[in-house]
């Protein structure tokens, strides 16, 4: 066994990527506040071929050398937008069609292995801020919540594992 090389790998070039087809995915960042986070988001959006990436609320944008950093070039790969109020963006993007599903610990959640995703719909999920989770304004918007089950003493993960996980279940569940 031996590991590749980047050249190795043949991933594509930004140019190539935009202009791939998508996987109907959004992912609409709820005023996440760590540049960190956002960073991961973007490159978690680009390994996952996402459609849009929205950075609403108090979520920073690129340029940013925080983002940078752990975006490692995604800030430039995958389409996004800044949007002032998260509601704005949901009640966009159900304008659009999309079925919009919080990541979050509610009374009505379902775990994320009882989530059933559709090929016929396109998903946008929502991920909140690292303290407070998803606005309740932002909450009252979506068409249902989705938990991932844990079994120590914290109540969550961290929000770009939960971007990790979501994504890779939607997309394994929808292949």
């Amino acid at each position: 066994m031996k590991k590749l090389k980047t050249d190795e790998l043949n991933r594509l070039s930004i140019e190539e990527f935009k202009n791939t087809k998508k996987n109907p995915i959004v992912v609409v960042l709820d005023n996440v506040r760590s540049l960190n986070n956002v960073g991961s988001a973007f490159r978690t959006s680009d390994a996952f071929a996402v459609e849009k990436l929205y950075l609403c609320g108090i979520t920073g944008t690129p340029p940013n050398r925080e983002i940078n950093k752990t975006a490692i070039g995604a800030q430039d790969s995958v389409n996004w937008e800044h949007v002032k109020e998260t509601q704005t963006a949901l009640e966009t993007l159900k304008s659009e069609g999309y079925t919009i599903v919080a990541l979050e610990q509610t009374d009505e959640s379902k775990t994320l292995q009882d989530f059933a995703p559709t090929q016929e719909n396109k998903y946008a999920f929502v991920f909140g801020n690292e303290v407070m989770g998803v606005d309740d304004k932002a909450l009252a918007l979506v068409d249902e919540c989705i938990e991932i089950p844990q079994f120590g003493t914290k109540h969550s993960l961290n929000v770009s594992v939960t971007i990790g996980v979501a994504l890779w279940d939607y997309l394994a569940k929808s292949i």
